[in-house]
């Protein structure tokens, strides 16, 4: 089996490939850096441009599937052009990737996309499933509408489209965790506002099992990508704060110090979004990381 990759270079792109080659399943990937661009027989790099409608055709040579990870960080302040990045590196690479496809009949089955949990409205007493028809009127929450909306074309060629909701990734090396942590290393850190919003957390090995899962299970549809055990803003920085044997002593910090710093992109730290992995539980997918505490005993230690 071989599988096409968009952001295999990434964060949650890289473990994807581990996986992939565990399981026996060749990866060749997209990248818009010459720089990264590989060739083993199991792991092949092809270069694309999607804003001048460059790509390597040769990229579709017997892959089946495709995963697509790719999009810009949304950890950059939101200036209206960033804001601009971060919705057309989602939508713009979904619609050339199904713009190469069609004219050239590749036989792809399955699409298999990143989405994210920024879709549901912020609650602190909702338990969100799959299934829910009010979204986020957020800018996240319309990035993350129109994302699911291009990826859903695909089934005009009789692709079938699977689409995972991603919550907070919890990793050793990039995303939100090092920054997490780094204040209470050194005895500063602090919850954020009540700190009862929800937190919607995953391992970054198990997302990456999960995409493959969805791969060799053939699913469709629509799944959230969320550890079985979400927490309190609270709870996260307590659980953190007990792994790294640090105290917590300073008062929690109010959401206009946030809203000064970070401007509109504050908001990431102050939405709440409980949500339900019982969807992909129902499919047969089991979490290696169940519980916050040996996760991140498991990342920090």
């Amino acid at each position: 089996m071989k599988v096409l990759i968009t952001g295999a270079t990434g964060l949650v792109g890289k473990e994807v490939v581990k996986v992939c080659h565990d399981k026996g399943i060749d990866v060749h990937f997209l990248t818009t850096s010459k720089s990264k661009l590989a060739s083993q027989d199991n792991y092949k790099g092809f270069y694309w441009n999607p804003n001048k409608g460059e790509i390597d055709t040769s990229s579709f040579k017997g892959v089946t599937v495709i995963i697509n990870l790719v999009g810009a960080s949304i950890s950059k302040r939101w200036t209206d052009a960033y804001k601009n990045e971060v919705l057309e590196s989602r939508t713009k690479t979904a619609a050339f990737l199904l713009q190469t496809i069609k004219p050239h009949n590749f036989p792809i089955k399955q699409i298999v996309s990143a989405s994210a949990i920024g879709i549901y409205p912020s609650s602190l007493v909702n338990y969100y499933e799959e299934d829910i028809i009010e979204y986020s009127n957020t800018f996240l929450g319309n990035v993350v509408q129109e994302w699911e909306t291009e990826v859903d074309t695909f089934n005009s060629l009789n692709i079938s489209v699977c689409k995972l909701r991603i919550g907070l990734v919890l990793a050793k090396n990039g995303g939100a965790l090092p920054k997490i942590v780094q204040p209470i290393k050194f005895g500063t850190g602090a919850a954020f506002g009540n700190g009862k919003q929800w937190q919607s957390w995953i391992h970054v090995k198990d997302l990456a099992n999960m995409f493959v899962f969805a791969v060799t299970e053939e699913l469709e549809g629509v799944f959230n990508a969320v550890a079985p055990n979400p927490v309190s803003n609270a709870e996260l920085t307590k659980t953190a704060a007990r792994v790294l044997k640090r105290p917590l002593i300073l008062p929690n910090i109010p959401k206009f110090a946030m809203k000064f710093l970070l401007g509109e992109m504050h908001i990431l730290l102050y939405e709440s979004q409980r949500v339900s992995s019982g969807k992909i539980e129902g499919e047969g997918f089991q979490f290696v990381y169940h519980h916050l505490e040996p996760a991140l005993q498991n990342l920090l230690k």
